[in-house]
C-alpha cells in the first residue's frame, strides 16, 4: 500500500509540473506601443530599435529577455528594466554619464603624453567602467615593462553636473625591481660571464640610472632565449636546449634572480661535404667548387644557408630555373661530425606574379623593391623572400616589416605581400668627447636616413674641440641608378690650432665616392678628392727686452718655408679594395680585415703625388671566447712629384690612434731650428700592433676589462722636402730622416659606461730616440646621447 501511495503522489506532482512548465513556455506577449522613461541623451527611437520589437508582433518571454540584453549590451546604460503593462511595454533606463575630462595623477617616471597614448577612454565619450579598468591594466603593464611590477593604477570618477564625470587614473609607481643576478645552470663550455654578454637583459650595475636593460621584461627574456640558441648553434652545439628559466624575488623583494637552465650537448664539426644532382643540366662538380665550407670547420646553420645561397646564385648565372638546393645532414656521433650532402633538385614551377607593398606612407615603393633580388615574372624562391624580408627590416625605416606570400591568379603564381609601418628616421645627436690630442669638445649632428622617402642619407655634423673644428655636409645614395652601387659625397671645412704644432691649418674639401661589392666579403671604392689647404702662421712675437724689440721666430725653418707656400690645392683620383671576413667568415670567433688603396693627384690642382696605404687586422677569440687577441699592421708611402716641395700636412704624421706611447706627431723627423722643435712628418711609415683584451674577474655589470699591448713603428723619409736651415741638436739637417724602429709596451683599462666607452692607456717606450715626445698616459672618452 505504501509503494502504491508514493507512486500516485509522484505521478500527480509530475503532471502538475508539466502543465505549469508548458504554460510558462507557451507564454507570449503582444505590445501595441513601447514607452521609454529615464533617457536624456539617447533618443527614444534609438532605444526602441535596440529591442527589435514591432507593434502588434507576438513575442515570447525568451525574445523579451533577448531585447533586454540588447539594450544593456549597447554600453550606454547603467540599468535597464522592461515591464509589460498590458499592451504597452515600459522600458526604464538610467544612462551612463559622459566623460568630462581624463586626467592622470601620481606619475613621475612616465610623462602624461606618453600614458595618454595607452588610454582609449576619451573626453565626451560615454563612461564605461570595464573600459576604464582595461585602460588601468594597460598603464600598469607600461610600468611593468620598466621594471616597476609593483605599480598600481586605480581608475576613479568624480561626478559633475548634467550626468558628467571626471575620470582620474591614480598611479602608485612603486620602486623599480631590477635583475640583481643572471646565472646559468648546466653550462660547461662557456662561462656565465661570456653568456651574459650575449643576453639583452643585463644585471643591475653602477650606472643603472642610464641603463634600463636591467629590469625584468618577459618579452626580453623570450628574446634572450632565442639569442642563446643562435649563439650555441653557430658554434656547433646542435643539441643545445634551454630546459627552463627560473625567476625568484630576493628576500628584500627589491630584485630578481634570473636563472637559465641549459643543456649544451657536444660540439659538432662538418664531416664530408658532397654535392649530388637530380637535374641533368646541373653539374655537381661545378657546384661543389663554389663551396667554401670544408671538413673540420665548426658546424653552423648559417654556413649551410650561405652555401645554399651561393649555389642558387650559380644556378641563376647558368640559366637553370627553379633550381633548389636541399641539404641532407647525416649525423656521426662517434667522431662528432655532420656530413652534409647538397642535393640539386628541381623546385616547383612557380613564378612571382607581383609584389604588393602597403603601409609605406613616406618611403617610396622602389626603396623597398630594391631589397628584393627578384622581380615580377621571376621564378619564386622562398629562401630569397626570407632574405629580402631581413634586408627590409635592416633598413631601419620601419617599426614593423612583415613579408608574406599567397597564391596568385593561378596555382603557379605567387603574390608577395609586404606590410610595413613607418617610423621616424631623422635624428639629432649631441655628444661630448675628450682626447689628449684635441682636448674637450662637443659634437652636434643632424641626420636623416630616409631623405624624402628615397632611402638616401643626408647629414650635417659639427665637431668642435679646444684645438680643432670641423663642419661636414654629407649625402649618400645606397642604390645609385637602381643598382647595388653606393654614392657618397662630403663637403667640409676644417680648422686646427694644435698645441703639438707651431702653425694653424685651414682645409676645405670635396670628396665624392662610388662603392660596390666585387665578392661576398670584398668591396671596391672609386673616389675623387679635391682639397684646398693652407698652413697659417700664428702671428709675430717680439722680445721686448731689446731695443728695438726683436722678432721671435714662431716656427722652425722647414715649417716657415711651408707656410710661405700659401694655399695649395690637390685634385686626386683614388681607388681602394677592402676585404672583411669578420661578419660572414667561417669562424664566428675570428676575422680578417684587409684594406689597400692608392690616390693619384695631378688631375688639376697644384700638387702631384702618389699616395698608397695598406692595413691588415686579424682578430681571434680564445679561452672560450673570454680573451680577444688582435694583431694589426698598417703602412703608407708617399711619392711626391710636384716641382714645389711637399708640406708637413701632405706627409704622414703618426697620432696615438696609429702608434701609442707618443704624443701626436711625437715620432718621426723633426726640425729643431730657431730654438723650436717642429714635427715635419715623413714619406713612409709602418706600424705593427699586438694586443690582448681579457676580463679582470670583476662583476661584468661594472663594465671593466683589461688589456696589454705591444706596438712597434717607424716614420721616415724626407725626399722632396725643403730642409734648408733645419737642425737637429745643434747640427745641420733634420732629426730622424732615416728613421728607426720604436718599441712600446702598455696596459689598458677599458670601461664601458652609460656615457660611452672609456679607454685608459698606460705606456712605456722600450726603445725610442732622444728627440721623440713620449706620452705615458692616454685617455679617450667618446660619448653620444
Amino acid at each position: 500500500m505504501l509503494y502504491r501511495a508514493l507512486a500516485v503522489v509522484f505521478l500527480f506532482v509530475a503532471t502538475v509540473s508539466t502543465v505549469f512548465a508548458t504554460g510558462a513556455a507557451a507564454q507570449s506577449y503582444t505590445f501595441n506601443s513601447v514607452r521609454v522613461e529615464g533617457n536624456q541623451r539617447i533618443q527614444t527611437e534609438t532605444i526602441v530599435s535596440y529591442t527589435g520589437i514591432k507593434p502588434g508582433q507576438s513575442i515570447s518571454a525568451g525574445e523579451l529577455n533577448a531585447a533586454y540584453q540588447r539594450i544593456l549590451d549597447s554600453g550606454v546604460f547603467e540599468t535597464v528594466e522592461l515591464e509589460p503593462r498590458g499592451g504597452t511595454l515600459l522600458i526604464s533606463v538610467k544612462e551612463r554619464p559622459t566623460i568630462n575630462v581624463v586626467s592622470i595623477e601620481g606619475n613621475r617616471r612616465i610623462k602624461d603624453e606618453d600614458l595618454a597614448g595607452f588610454i582609449t577612454s576619451k573626453s565626451r565619450q560615454v563612461f564605461n567602467p570595464a573600459q576604464a579598468e582595461a585602460d588601468a591594466a594597460v598603464i600598469a603593464e607600461a610600468y611593468s615593462q620598466q621594471g616597476r611590477i609593483a605599480a598600481t593604477v586605480t581608475p576613479r570618477i568624480i561626478r559633475r553636473s548634467d550626468n558628467r564625470v571626471d575620470l582620474v587614473f591614480e598611479i602608485s609607481e612603486g620602486d623599480t625591481i631590477e635583475v640583481e643576478r643572471i646565472s646559468f645552470v648546466g653550462n660547461q663550455v662557456f662561462s656565465d660571464r661570456r653568456l651574459r654578454r650575449v643576453l639583452q637583459t643585463k644585471q643591475a650595475g653602477l650606472l643603472r640610472t642610464f641603463i634600463r636593460s636591467d629590469t625584468l621584461i618577459e618579452d626580453r627574456i623570450e628574446f634572450d632565449k632565442q639569442v642563446l640558441r643562435d649563439f650555441y648553434l653557430s658554434r656547433g652545439f646542435v643539441d643545445f636546449r634551454i630546459l627552463g628559466t627560473n625567476v625568484e624575488l630576493t628576500e628584500e623583494r627589491d630584485g630578481f634572480f634570473l636563472v637559465f637552465n641549459v643543456q649544451e650537448g657536444q660540439q659538432f664539426k662538418f664531416g664530408e661535404i658532397s654535392t649530388s644532382s637530380e637535374m641533368s643540366q646541373a653539374d655537381p662538380a661545378v657546384f661543389q667548387d663554389v663551396l667554401k665550407v670544408r671538413p673540420g670547420v665548426v658546424y653552423s646553420p648559417a654556413l649551410v644557408e650561405n652555401s645554399i645561397a651561393r649555389m642558387e646564385r650559380l644556378g641563376i648565372q647558368q640559366g637553370i630555373d627553379f633550381l633548389r638546393v636541399e641539404p641532407r645532414v647525416t649525423r656521426n656521433d662517434r667522431d662528432l661530425t655532420l656530413d652534409v650532402e647538397f642535393v640539386l633538385t628541381k623546385g616547383p614551377r612557380i613564378f612571382v606574379e607581383r609584389i604588393d607593398i602597403e603601409g609605406n606612407t613616406t618611403t617610396l615603393d622602389r626603396v623597398v623593391r630594391q631589397q628584393f633580388r627578384i622581380v615580377e615574372g621571376d621564378p619564386f624562391n622562398p629562401r630569397e623572400i626570407r632574405e629580402s624580408a631581413e634586408r627590409i627590416r635592416a633598413l631601419g625605416f620601419f617599426s614593423t616589416a612583415d613579408v608574406a606570400t599567397r597564391e596568385g591568379g593561378s596555382s603557379d603564381q605567387m603574390i608577395v605581400d609586404v606590410n610595413v609601418e613607418e617610423q621616424p628616421t631623422g635624428s639629432l645627436s649631441l655628444g661630448g668627447a675628450y682626447s689628449v690630442t684635441d682636448g674637450f669638445g662637443i659634437a652636434i649632428g643632424l641626420t636623416e636616413n630616409n631623405f624624402l622617402g628615397r632611402g638616401q642619407r643626408l647629414s650635417f655634423s659639427i665637431s668642435t674641440a679646444q684645438e680643432s673644428d670641423e663642419y661636414i655636409l654629407g649625402f649618400s645614395e645606397p642604390y645609385l641608378l637602381g643598382r647595388n652601387l653606393r654614392f657618397d659625397i662630403d663637403l667640409g671645412v676644417a680648422t686646427r690650432s694644435s698645441s703639438f704644432a707651431t702653425y694653424d691649418l685651414d682645409r676645405r674639401f670635396f670628396r665624392p665616392a662610388l662603392t660596390f661589392p666585387v665578392s661576398e666579403n670584398g668591396t671596391v671604392q672609386l673616389r675623387y678628392g679635391y682639397e684646398a689647404s693652407e698652413m697659417l702662421s700664428r702671428g709675430e712675437e717680439f722680445d721686448n727686452s731689446t731695443t728695438p724689440p726683436t722678432p721671435i721666430p714662431t716656427s722652425g725653418a722647414v715649417i716657415t718655408s711651408e707656410i710661405d707656400q700659401g694655399r695649395r690645392t690637390s685634385s686626386a683620383l683614388g681607388m681602394s679594395y677592402s676585404f672583411d671576413s669578420r661578419l660572414t667568415g667561417l669562424n664566428p670567433n675570428a676575422g680578417v680585415l684587409f684594406q689597400i688603396g692608392a690616390d693619384i693627384a695631378g688631375v688639376g690642382g697644384d700638387n702631384k703625388y702618389i699616395k698608397t696605404n695598406a692595413k691588415v687586422i686579424a682578430q681571434q677569440r680564445v679561452m672560450n671566447e673570454e680573451v680577444v687577441l688582435r694583431a694589426s699592421f698598417e703602412a703608407g708611402a708617399l711619392s711626391w712629384q710636384s716641382d714645389t716641395p711637399s708640406r708637413s700636412i701632405d706627409r704622414y704624421i703618426l697620432t696615438p690612434a696609429i702608434f701609442r706611447g707618443f704624443e701626436p706627431a711625437g715620432v718621426g723627423p723633426r726640425d729643431q731650428s730657431n730654438g723650436l722643435d717642429d714635427a715635419i712628418g715623413g714619406n713612409y711609415y709602418a706600424v705593427a700592433r699586438l694586443e690582448a683584451e681579457f676580463p679582470l674577474g670583476l662583476p661584468e655589470e661594472i663594465g671593466l676589462r683589461g688589456g696589454v699591448f705591444y706596438d712597434v713603428g717607424n716614420l721616415w723619409g724626407l725626399q722632396d722636402v725643403n730642409t734648408v736651415g733645419a737642425t737637429c741638436q745643434g747640427l745641420p739637417g733634420p732629426c730622424g730622416e732615416d728613421g728607426s724602429w720604436r718599441h712600446v709596451i702598455g696596459l689598458s683599462l677599458l670601461w664601458t659606461t652609460g656615457f660611452g666607452p672609456l679607454r685608459f692607456n698606460f705606456t712605456k717606450a722600450l726603445k725610442k730616440e732622444t728627440f721623440d715626445k713620449e706620452q705615458t698616459f692616454d685617455l679617450t672618452i667618446q660619448a653620444r646621447f
